[in-house]
């Protein structure tokens, strides 16, 4: 419950922040951090992908 009252006050500081700012800024920001997290989300989809296959290799798994 703490997490989630740390999670709206960082986002209401985040979107305070925003409003302030031009519409492009804000815009460009935005764009900035979708493209860190799908660059993130990939990053972790193949680095789970190795795991899970030299943890098969060492079973004696499916080469």
């Amino acid at each position: 419950m703490l997490f989630l009252v740390g999670a709206l006050l960082v986002l209401g500081v985040v979107l305070g922040a925003v409003a302030h700012v031009p519409v492009p800024v804000g815009v460009a920001a935005g764009l900035a951090i979708a493209l860190w997290l799908a660059v993130f989300a990939a990053r972790e989809r193949l680095s789970d992908r190795r795991r899970t296959t030299r943890a098969g290799q060492a079973r004696g798994g499916a080469r």
